[in-house]
C-alpha cells in the first residue's frame, strides 16, 4: 500500500506538472502572438495620426489632442463592426502628460513593477525589437471583487516620425486555464485514489491466495509440533503451494514414523532396564546374604581371603547403589515418578544431609561451613528426594573439593528457597556446567572415583529438581572450584522467576568487577600489556 501510494503520488505529480506546463505554455505563446500583432497594429495606427497632426499644424488647423484616441478603438475592437477581445490593453507614453489609454478598467498602476522596469530598460537601451516580456501575477482590478490570475505582456512601440516611445501592456486573463487545471488536479486526485484502492484490492486478493495456504501450513506445523502426528495439509492443484503441501505431508509422515520407531525403541530400552533391575534384585539378595556371612567371618580366614571378603562387600554395596539408581532412572523415563509433598523447613533438610555426609567428610579431612538464615524457610517439597539431592551435591563436593572447606548456603525470598553448595577444588572447564548432569559423565575419565559413585547421582538430582518445578544449576572455573545451586518454589506448582542466591559466588563476581574496573587503570602503569600482573 505504501509503495502504491508513493508511485501514484509521484506519477500524479509528474502528470499534473506536464499538463500544467503544456496548458500554461500554450496559452502564453498564444498571448505573446496576439500581443505582437496588436503592437504592429498600434504602430501602423500611430504613424498616420502623427502625419495628420503635422499637416494640421502647417495649415493652421488644430489636430487631435492625443493620437491614441484614434487607435484604441481599432485595437480593442470597440469600434463599429469590431469584436470585443478577451483581453485588455494599456498604452502609455511617459514623455507626454496624460498620454495613456487603456481598455476596460486597467490603469498604469496595475502593471507589475518588475515588468515596467524591464520595458523601460529596453527603451533606454533602444532595443525596440527585443522580444516582449511576460509576467504572471494575480492582479485585483478596479471593477473586480477579488484578484485574478493574469498574464501581462509588455513591449515597446517606437514611432520614428516624432521619436516617441509607447509602452504597450496586454492583460490576458488566465481564469479559464486556472479553472481547467483545478479540474485536472481534482480528476488526478480522484483517479489516483481510485487506483490506490484498486491496487489494494488486487494486492489483497493476490496475497490472500498466497498467505492463506502459508497460514494453513503454519497452523498445521504448530499442531504437528504439539504432538498431533496425523496432521496433514490438503493438496489443491499443481503449483508451488501444492508442492509445498506435498512436501509437508511427506515430512510429517516420515517424522511420525521416526518418532514412532524411537518411542518403541525407548519403550523397549526402559522396559529392559526395568526388567533387568528387578530381575537382579533376587540373585543380588542371595549374593548379599552370602557376602554378609563371609564378611562377618573374615577374621577366621587367612589374610588373602579376608581381604577378598572386604572387597566383595564394598563392591556389592556399590552394585546395590547403582541398581537403586537405575530403578529410579527407569521410573523417571517411564513417567512414573511422583512427589510426596509436605511443608518442611529446608534448614532441617540441610542439617540432616550434612549429618549423613560428616563421616565421609572426616575421611577426606573436609569441614562444612554453614550459612543458614535465622528465620524458618518453609517450602512444600518431597523431603526424601530433596535430601537425596543434597547428599549427592555434598558427596560430589567432598570428592572434588581436595580437602578444602565446603560452604553450604541457604537463602529464601517470598516465592522460592535456594541451597548453594560451594567447594574450592578442581572446578569445571567452560561448557561442563551442563554436561555434569549427563548420565555416567565424568569430568576426568582417568580420575578414579574415591567414594564409589555410580555416575547417576547428579542426573537423578536434576530429575528430582525438575519434578519439583525447580532448577539445579552448576558453575565452575578451573582452579576456583565449583558451586551447585538448587532452587525450589515455596508453593508446589508455582513457576520460578528467579533465585534468592546467585549462581556465581559473590567473591568471584566481586573479583571480576574489580578486575574490569581496574585493568584500564593498571595496564598503563605496569607497562606493556600487564596481563601477567593485573590480578596481582
Amino acid at each position: 500500500m505504501v509503495i502504491s501510494v508513493i508511485v501514484v503520488v509521484v506519477l500524479g505529480t509528474f502528470l499534473f506538472g506536464q499538463i500544467n506546463k503544456s496548458v500554461v505554455e500554450g496559452s502564453q505563446k498564444t498571448s505573446v502572438g496576439e500581443a505582437f500583432a496588436d503592437r504592429l497594429q498600434i504602430a501602423d495606427a500611430l504613424a498616420p495620426n502623427v502625419a495628420d497632426q503635422a499637416k494640421a499644424a502647417d495649415g493652421g488647423q488644430q489636430g487631435s489632442a492625443n493620437p491614441l484616441d484614434a487607435v484604441m478603438n481599432a485595437v480593442t475592437g470597440a469600434g463599429a463592426g469590431g469584436t470585443q477581445k478577451r483581453y485588455d490593453v494599456l498604452v502609455l507614453n511617459r514623455s507626454l502628460p496624460g498620454a495613456s489609454r487603456g481598455s476596460g478598467s486597467v490603469v498604469p498602476e496595475d502593471v507589475p513593477a518588475s515588468l515596467q522596469a524591464g520595458v523601460q530598460r529596453n527603451i533606454r537601451e533602444q532595443q525596440y525589437d527585443k522580444p516582449a516580456l511576460g509576467y504572471m501575477e494575480k492582479i485585483k482590478f478596479a471593477d473586480a471583487s477579488q484578484a485574478r490570475l493574469t498574464y501581462v505582456v509588455g513591449g515597446v512601440v517606437h514611432v520614428p516620425a516624432n521619436g516617441q516611445n509607447y509602452e504597450v501592456y496586454h492583460f490576458f486573463p488566465f481564469n479559464e486555464e486556472e479553472e481547467l487545471l483545478v479540474n485536472v488536479r481534482l480528476a488526478i486526485v480522484v483517479v489516483g485514489f481510485g487506483l490506490v484502492l484498486l491496487l489494494a484490492a488486487i494486492a489483497y486478493l493476490v496475497t490472500r491466495q498466497v498467505v492463506t495456504p502459508v497460514r494453513l501450513a503454519r497452523q498445521a506445523a504448530e499442531r504437528l509440533a504439539s504432538g498431533k502426528l496425523d496432521e496433514r495439509l490438503k493438496v489443491r492443484g499443481e503449483d508451488d503451494l501444492a508442492r509445498l503441501a506435498n512436501s509437508f505431508n511427506e515430512m510429517a509422515a516420515n517424522l511420525a514414523l521416526k518418532i514412532h520407531q524411537l518411542e518403541e525403541l525407548s519403550h523397549v530400552q526402559r522396559q529392559f532396564v526395568s526388567d533387568v533391575s528387578h530381575e537382579l534384585r533376587t540373585p543380588l539378595t542371595t549374593v548379599r546374604m552370602a557376602a554378609d556371612l563371609l564378611y562377618d567371618a573374615r577374621e577366621d580366614f587367612d589374610p588373602m581371603a579376608a581381604r577378598s571378603a572386604e572387597l566383595m562387600q564394598n563392591q556389592l554395596e556399590r552394585f546395590e547403589s547403582m541398581l537403586a539408581d537405575l530403578l529410579e532412572i527407569s521410573r523417571y523415563d517411564a513417567g512414573a515418578a511422583t512427589l510426596d509433598l509436605e511443608p518442611v523447613d529446608v534448614r532441617d533438610v540441610v542439617l540432616r544431609a550434612i549429618g549423613d555426609s560428616e563421616a565421609l567428610a572426616e575421611r577426606h579431612a573436609t569441614r562444612f561451613e554453614l550459612r543458614l538464615p535465622n528465620e524458618p524457610c518453609m517450602a512444600e517439597i518431597d523431603n526424601r528426594r530433596v535430601e537425596r539431592i543434597l547428599r549427592n551435591l555434598l558427596f560430589n563436593a567432598i570428592e572434588h573439593g581436595e580437602g578444602r572447606d565446603i560452604v553450604v548456603t541457604v537463602g529464601a525470598d517470598r516465592d522460592a528457597v535456594a541451597i548453594a553448595v560451594r567447594d574450592h577444588g578442581i572446578g569445571l572447564k567452560p561448557g561442563e556446567e551442563t554436561m555434569v548432569f549427563d548420565r555416567f559423565w565424568r569430568a576426568d575419565p582417568s580420575r578414579a572415583r574415591t567414594i564409589g559413585g555410580t555416575g547417576l547421582g547428579l542426573a537423578i538430582s536434576r530429575e528430582d529438581a525438575t519434578l519439583h518445578g525447580g532448577w539445579l544449576q552448576a558453575w565452575g572455573q578451573p582452579g576456583e572450584g565449583s558451586q551447585f545451586r538448587l532452587t525450589l518454589p515455596r508453593t508446589a506448582g508455582t513457576d520460578l522467576k528467579g533465585s534468592p542466591l546467585p549462581l556465581v559466588p559473590p567473591e568471584i563476581e566481586m573479583r571480576r568487577t574489580w578486575r574490569t574496573a581496574m585493568t584500564p587503570v593498571l595496564l598503563p602503569a605496569l607497562g606493556g600489556d600487564g596481563a601477567g600482573h593485573a590480578e596481582d
